[in-house]
């Protein structure tokens, strides 16, 4: 048994803006199943007490760093035995909304100071100097909201191994000089090798450059981050650290998302009831107004509309796609103008797109359980959840052939399924090469015994969080190992 520290800024059901938060609720359940110690720590956001104090509240400790008082409560994680620390400043407590940016889509503008604080309560627990009476083994930190944890605790000498998880390389963390002597860090972590980034503070850097093991969430982006292409300018520090790099699929709730039990669904169906499917479909369609018809392929998109999803080259084949005898269901938010172009489009083709700006969980099942194919033509992605949500309800997707879409769709020729084939991929990012597959998907679509095989193939994966928890666990391993050593 190991003692873990999990630090993330988001946690399902708690607080969720991504594929981050279902992670930070998923892998610490699966860890705590597997016989570990496992506490997460979480800003203290106002939404989150709010949730958090029907779970129950109790104050843990009261602390000052930085002339900060801090606040640390304990709850539990919704429907589950996760322990949650949470950490309560005013900034995160007294402040509703987003949590990174303000409801004009800029980023709050005390966000250093934020994760700053965030990450020295984090460095105070992993040296047990929080007064919990509880020192984790391990700590493992996601993403650069907590990329400062392994850089704080580099110098001490008896500290925690510490792991650091890329969910997405492309949010660094980037702050002026003026904010690093502001922050009063050392002097000696302003260094290329270290927290400085082309004359920038990274907090990123924190974890890339102090954790004793790096992973990211699917073999193929810990390849990609180590070229010029995907590394985001920070790919000579992957590559110098590639021995300590490892990629790890994320899984996904295999009980929130099951379409044999699944409440948010109007007809449940598993791999053998398969043809019980279509009564999500034309319950969906008379729900959103589109023309029920069973025979009409109906492909889904659930996302961020923003550039790395593909939104451009969606509406750029829009044209070619309203041609083609299929509807349209959109779910997300994102950049006002691809907002607006879709609102648009739907209005003007109401028989055959219907747009939903925002985020529902349950809408989201909904379409999953209903569409026949799923839309994720993402120009990166370290690893996506949607598709694997897709394959588990036998909903075909169409993804482009990054990051963690290469490794979990796999097209053959028609022919050829077998027991591998489960989607549909695209190989060039251009509008021309997504409405090609779309087309190859159609095609198919029509053959309903190749149908069912891809659909039941994509079925009968296990994408569970046993197999990544696991693998986890040979890295938690790996590292105490290395830090005992020295």
């Amino acid at each position: 048994m190991q003692k873990i520290l999990f630090a993330t800024s988001e946690a399902h059901p708690l607080i969720k803006t991504g594929g981050l938060a279902d992670v930070a609720s998923s892998l610490p359940r699966a860890l705590l199943k597997r016989g570990h110690d496992v506490k997460i720590l979480l800003p203290a956001y106002a939404s989150v007490l709010a949730k958090a104090k029907s779970a129950g509240l109790k104050k843990v400790a009261e602390l000052v760093i930085n002339e900060q008082p801090i606040k640390l409560w304990q709850t539990r994680l919704p429907g589950s035995l996760v322990k949650v620390l949470l950490v309560d400043i005013p900034p995160f407590s007294e402040r509703e909304g987003n949590p990174y940016c303000g409801p004009d889509g800029n980023d709050w503008s005390d966000n250093h100071w934020r994760f700053f604080i965030f990450a020295k309560i984090g460095e105070a627990i992993a040296l047990n100097k929080a007064g919990l009476d509880w020192q984790p083994d391990i700590v493992h930190c996601n993403d650069w909201q907590t990329g400062l944890i392994p850089a704080l605790l580099s110098p001490a000498e008896k500290r925690p191994a510490a792991v650091f998880t890329i969910h997405n390389l492309a949010y660094r963390g980037l702050f002026s000089y003026n904010i690093f002597t502001e922050l009063n860090l050392p002097d000696y972590l302003w260094h290329h090798e270290r927290l400085e980034f082309y004359g920038q503070l990274s907090f990123i850097k924190g974890g890339l450059a102090f954790a004793d093991a790096i992973t990211t969430v699917s073999q193929s982006y810990a390849q990609e981050i180590q070229t010029m292409e995907f590394g985001c300018g920070l790919d000579g520090l992957l590559r110098a650290r590639s021995k300590d790099l490892t990629g790890v699929l994320n899984g996904i709730d295999t009980e929130e998302w099951n379409p044999g039990s699944d409440k948010l669904i109007s007809h449940n169906y598993h791999r053998r009831t398969i043809n019980q499917k279509v009564n999500n479909k034309t319950a969906l369609q008379a729900q959103l107004g589109l023309p029920m018809d069973k025979s009409i392929p109906m492909l889904g998109f659930i996302g961020r509309l923003v550039e790395q999803k593909g939104v451009d080259l969606i509406l750029n084949q829009m044209n070619e796609l309203l041609a083609l005898e299929c509807q349209f269901v959109v779910l997300g938010s994102g950049f006002a103008s691809y907002e607006q172009a879709l609102k648009n489009i739907a209005e003007q083709h109401p028989d055959k797109v219907s747009v939903t700006i925002g985020y529902n969980e349950g809408f989201a099942h909904q379409i999953e359980a209903s569409a026949d194919l799923f839309l994720m033509p993402s120009l990166f992605e370290p690893c996506g959840l949607n598709q694997m949500y897709s394959l588990r309800y036998g909903t075909i997707p169409i993804v482009n052939a990054v990051g963690g879409l290469r490794d979990t769709v796999v097209e053959k020729e028609l022919d050829e399924i077998g027991t591998e084939g489960n989607g549909f991929v695209f190989h060039l990012p251009t509008a021309e090469d997504l409405h090609a597959t779309i087309k190859r998907a159609l095609l198919c679509y029509q053959q309903p015994n190749l149908w069912k095989k891809l659909q039941q193939n994509g079925m009968s994966q296990d994408f569970s969080w046993e197999k990544s928890a696991e693998r986890y666990e040979e890295i938690y391993a790996g590292v105490l190992n290395k830090v005992t050593q020295h």
